[in-house]
């Protein structure tokens, strides 16, 4: 719990509203920095109040930014929500280049522990060695789930695990949307905690093996086999061979200690609260700054969660070329959603909302915290593999299967989700949860991983040095709470034509 003497926060002096850390009632006198304020409605936990008058039509500012519009006048002490406070979204934005300072965004580095790890052949470095089974299409999705079943009994000293990864997907698509499918699987085939893959086709559908292979490189291909269950007398029995091959090849693999140069860290968000941006989000950011200040890798994703703070990231970028991609690959996302008829502002979620998050700009001001204060260094397309070290921006939307299987894909070997509501989700890497808040992480202890409630209590400093401890325990073999629970899982981005 908070410091019970602590009954709000400010994140900044010049911000027009504070967050309530415990239920506030009508009359109840609250600090805020030097002085005092009424609270005039009941405001719940991780809702904001007016820490001075705003008039209508004025801009309301959280995270020394506007999070919307005032809609009405708002009294200091007021309750400051959704009924008084409206987004300023609308489509797409024109974006003036500024050369990124030299030392305006980075954090000092320092000595930073490493891990076991498994070494792979391109000089990745994985942090499980299991066995991956991904269908073509989803005429054989099962086949694949009756094979890990079975593949179970091969999990041992060199072996993690044997999960198929089952999807609708891969025929009947068309164009762009049947080559990210393609792109999605190959993507994943390559992923370094996989140390060996099993594509299984059926033989006739549009995503044919072929296509799949061919985005595979051939050092890669060495730890992947595929059986066309058309072309098979009994398809179970070819499948069952392959795992046998793929199982004998990692006999080889063993854990070896590597630096944390060696991680390669997804960021996430989903069932967000008021406290996320001010404690589990910056607190990922930490560490998203201490895996790149080492030289590893770190991948945010999540484009319509960055809607209303994209100014922060583009200040980031590397060189002008970086800055280009991710403003068109924002603007792309925003005609995406009009095109479709949808209003850009179309989030936060009700469950968001419940929590305190009044607009989208609100709840992408806090999200983006979640990469840290590096330099952007790239921008990447659904589908495609990050190859820069430092911090990449993956194309791919908020829906939590969906960019969590993009991190996989893009080759992210553990992923941080922060969470104020929770979820069980897992993806194909492990997904550990961080809670925004305490009274989640008591309340679902076999969901979450780590609680960054301790940041209000302990914190930033110690919170950042407890968590990656625990990261470099779960990237040495121990097993977050979605792996406890088998919740793996993917999901595929479906833009276009159904046939």
């Amino acid at each position: 719990m908070p410091d019970p003497d602590i009954m709000a926060l400010q994140v900044d002096r010049d911000d027009d509203v504070a967050v309530a850390l415990m239920p506030l009632a009508p009359g109840q006198m609250v600090a805020i920095g030097n002085r005092e304020v009424a609270i005039v409605d009941a405001v719940a936990p991780g809702h904001k109040f007016a820490v001075h008058d705003i008039s209508a039509g004025s801009v309301v500012r959280r995270y020394r930014a506007p999070i919307g519009v005032a809609t009405q006048m708002i009294g200091v002490g007021a309750h400051v929500h959704s009924h008084n406070v409206q987004t300023a979204l609308r489509g797409e934005l024109a974006y003036d280049y500024v050369a990124k300072s030299a030392d305006a965004v980075e954090r000092p580095g320092g000595g930073q522990p490493g891990f076991m790890g498994y070494t792979r052949q391109d000089g990745s470095v994985g942090i499980r060695n299991e066995i991956w089974i991904l269908p073509s299409v989803g005429c054989v999705g099962r086949l694949g789930e009756r094979l890990a079943r079975w593949g179970e009994a091969l999990v041992g000293a060199h072996v993690d695990g044997v999960h198929a990864f089952n999807h609708p997907f891969g025929c009947s698509q068309l164009g762009h949307d049947l080559e990210g499918t393609t792109a999605i699987l190959a993507s994943l085939a390559q992923n370094p905690n996989a140390g060996g893959v099993l594509i299984v086709g059926l033989g006739c559908e549009s995503n044919q093996l072929d296509l799949i292979l061919a985005q595979i490189p051939l050092e890669r291909r060495a730890r992947v086999r595929t059986v066309r269950a058309q072309s098979e007398q009994d398809e179970f029995a070819a499948g069952k061979a392959a795992l046998e091959a793929l199982a004998d090849l990692m006999a080889q693999d063993v854990r070896q200690p590597v630096s944390l140069s060696g991680l390669r860290l997804g960021v996430k968000c989903g069932g967000s609260d008021a406290m996320s941006g001010l404690t589990a989000n910056p607190l990922i950011g930490r560490i998203a700054d201490a895996v790149t200040q080492a030289g590893g890798m770190a991948v945010l994703t999540e484009i319509p969660e960055m809607f209303g703070a994209e100014q922060l990231l583009l200040a980031r970028a590397e060189n002008k070329a970086v800055f280009d991609r991710l403003t068109q690959v924002v603007n792309r996302f925003k005609r995406y959603f009009l095109d479709h008829g949808e209003p850009v502002s179309e989030n936060p979620s009700p469950g968001n909302i419940a929590g305190g998050i009044t607009t989208l700009e609100e709840k992408s001001l806090g999200a983006v915290q979640k990469g840290g204060l590096a330099s952007v260094v790239d921008v990447i397309d659904y589908g495609h593999i990050a190859t820069r070290h430092g911090l990449t921006i993956l194309e791919a939307p908020g829906n939590d299967a969906v960019s969590t299987t993009a991190l996989a894909a893009a080759g992210v070997t553990l992923t941080l989700f922060s969470t104020g509501r929770g979820t069980p989700l897992g993806s194909p890497v492990p997904t550990m949860k961080i809670a925004s808040n305490s009274a989640l992480a008591a309340a679902k202890p076999g969901w979450i991983d780590f609680d960054a409630g301790m940041v209000l209590t302990d914190g930033m400093d110690a919170a950042a040095e407890a968590l990656l401890d625990r990261i470099v325990a779960v990237a040495s073999g121990e097993p977050t709470c979605n792996e406890r629970n088998d919740e793996r899982s993917i999901g595929i981005w479906k833009r276009g034509v159904t046939l």
